[in-house]
């Protein structure tokens, strides 16, 4: 199988990978990993790979260009991909059953984020799955990688000796995050949304709740049920909800 890490740490990243089942599955020729350096995809001298969030905000946001640039030349050097993951709290829930699923693909990358976030045009036009591995939050997207590599690698035919040992192997308010975007504003034609450089701070604020509220329905609809929310973020839900009686 082989896989791919995109990463500002790859060094941390090939150290863990250095050990183990992982590292001995590598040595035997059963996984092809190799590790990316984000920062090598920069194009200024400083090897800049984040900015600040349009429509303010606390906190950096992984820039687009990096990431599609890794992923084009992941994609030159692999030929077609597999599945492209990207970390994030508020991806789904990484399972068992994503971990055997993953398994028997032949390829897959993996998107390490950082900061407040990765512009969500990654999310929408690069990551074919947002990945979380619970509802907390680490430093970075590289813990979670290793979660999943090696979870996945486990699956892999020959990786672990004993395969009948695998079969055996048993937020805060309640809400996901609202997307993230940074600058560019339009990246090979996909533009950021209008209202987060309109200036209007009111309109951001409910677009993000909006956002935050239908990406909870879509992805974790259990957090709701515990979610506290405030009279304006209930009016948003019902509103959803109506919108979706709709359809």
């Amino acid at each position: 199988m082989k896989v791919d890490i995109i990463t500002i740490f790859p060094r941390m990243v090939e150290a863990a990978l250095g050990e183990g089942i992982v590292a001995r599955a590598r040595a035997r020729g059963l996984l092809d990993i190799v590790i990316h350096d984000l920062r090598d995809f920069t194009t200024d001298r400083h090897r800049v790979v984040d900015d600040v969030p349009f429509g303010g905000g606390p906190g950096m946001v992984l820039k687009p260009e990096p990431v599609f640039l890794a992923v084009d030349r992941i994609q030159s050097t692999r030929g077609a991909l597999g599945a492209v993951l990207l970390t994030s709290p508020a991806g789904k829930v990484f399972s068992r059953a994503d971990a055997r699923r993953l398994a028997a693909t032949a390829q897959m990358t993996v998107i390490c984020g950082r900061y407040e976030g990765v512009d969500d045009r990654v999310r929408q036009h690069v990551a074919t799955e947002e990945v979380s591995i619970g509802d907390y939050v680490v430093s970075g997207g590289e813990l979670p990688a290793l979660v999943i590599v090696d979870a996945v690698s486990r699956w892999v035919p020959g990786v672990v000796g004993d395969e009948e040992s695998v079969e055996a192997d048993s937020f805060e308010r309640g809400l996901l995050d609202y997307p993230h975007f940074t600058r560019p504003a339009e990246f090979r034609g996909y533009r950021v949304p209008d209202v987060l450089v309109s200036g209007h701070h009111g309109e951001i604020r409910r677009w993000r709740r909006r956002q935050a509220i239908e990406r909870t329905l879509e992805q974790r609809p259990d957090l709701l049920r515990g979610a506290a929310l405030d009279e304006e973020e209930r009016e948003i839900l019902r509103d959803i909800e109506r919108a979706r009686a709709r359809e």
